[in-house]
């Protein structure tokens, strides 16, 4: 490497894309580990999204691994395949149900790793998603917020049809004051188009809205367009290290909720 070019890694701190370790885990962990910005004063409404924030995806993955004969492996990328298409078609003007496009891209998957998967086979792998049950803490959590106060309202990639279904199954419709589905707007989250229009929808500034969410890309999408968050850091999931950092990071709903109800009325 010429004086010129190691002289710029050191200066623009590019060392660990030059070779060196570069702990991108370990900075998402600290940041859970020691953080704790809650502002005092509450938050008007908390906005919840759903699947994995609180819903329990366990059951839906046995079945998208049993369809990809059993190669569990395939499940994360699956994930972040879907997210990547669902943003394709916000990108390109075109909304497509987010179902259909988890039954599209776990086709694609299944391609790319020479499994056959009809588009009936790839629904019907992801069909347990509208029968999920709650996390275990999800429910006493919710009540209490809501019992203490604060106005619950749910925001998800899911359609308007999907939410319902999923949170009657869930025995979770009674908690929420509104379910928003970005549907109604034909972007995805974390476009900010999509935050904005939820807290216009519930009369709010985008400041007096705040984003509990088990997803990094998530919480970031929320920070950025000027929301408050609270991430949860469910098993797999991460902070994205070069967003804001949210007010609170906790294993659970039920350490946010008992932090968000320790707020001043």
């Amino acid at each position: 490497m010429n004086t010129t070019r190691r002289n710029f890694i050191k200066k623009t701190g590019l060392a660990g894309m030059a070779g060196l370790s570069f702990p991108v885990a370990g900075m998402a962990n600290s940041k859970i580990s020691t953080m704790d910005n809650l502002k005092k004063e509450r938050p008007k409404i908390l906005f919840f999204d759903v699947n994995e924030t609180l819903l329990d995806l366990t059951t839906m993955k046995e079945s998208v691994g049993k369809a990809l004969n059993g190669k569990s492996e395939l499940l994360p990328l699956w994930f972040t395949t879907m997210l990547q298409y669902s943003l394709v078609a916000t990108a390109g003007n075109h909304y497509e149900d987010f179902g259909e496009i988890g039954a599209a891209t776990l086709m694609m998957v299944a391609a790319n790793n020479n499994i056959k998967l009809s588009r009936d086979a790839a629904k019907e792998a992801i069909s347990p998603i509208l029968s999920l049950p709650p996390h275990p803490e999800v429910k006493d959590a919710l009540g209490r917020l809501k019992e203490d106060g604060y106005r619950l309202v749910s925001i998800t990639n899911s359609s308007n049809a999907a939410v319902e279904k999923q949170f009657t199954n869930a025995g979770l419709l009674d908690f929420f004051e509104e379910r928003l589905s970005i549907e109604d707007l034909g972007k995805y989250k974390p476009h900010a188009d999509t935050y904005n229009w939820a807290a216009r929808k519930m009369g709010v500034k985008p400041g007096e809205a705040m984003l509990i969410a088990a997803h990094g890309w998530d919480v970031a999408g929320a920070l950025w367009a000027g929301w408050r968050a609270a991430f949860i850091s469910r098993p797999g999931q991460q902070q994205y290290p070069l967003a804001p950092s949210p007010e609170i990071a906790a294993a659970d709903l039920k350490i946010i909720s008992e932090k968000l109800i320790a707020l001043e009325k």
